[in-house]
């Protein structure tokens, strides 16, 4: 499984999380995975809410098209967005590749 896979029109994505970070951004890959940078911290959920509010605005869908699909407690998770209506930049250049 590569890191970035389109199933039925959704977008799935292995990622590796930095929480902590100065900004919240798509940096690339890093090994088999696509790493977030988040700004929020890696308590009480925070980090997992800011990602899914990042990604959310990145992808052009709601909050609620956002899935954590495992990894939820950890750095590293697959995420299912639904639908995206946009793809960043570096999304298209990183699959396209």
């Amino acid at each position: 499984m590569s890191a970035i896979e389109w199933h039925s029109g959704d977008l799935l994505l292995r990622c590796r999380l930095q929480p902590k970070a100065s900004c919240d951004e798509i940096v690339g890959l890093q090994g088999e995975r696509l790493k977030i940078r988040i700004t929020a911290p890696p308590i009480e959920g925070r980090a997992n809410a800011q990602l899914i509010k990042y990604l959310a605005k990145a992808f052009g869908v709601a909050k609620r098209d956002v899935e954590i699909l495992s990894g939820e407690l950890g750095r590293s998770k697959r995420v299912r967005i639904h639908q995206p209506t946009s793809i960043p930049d570096i999304i298209r250049q990183l699959y396209s590749d």
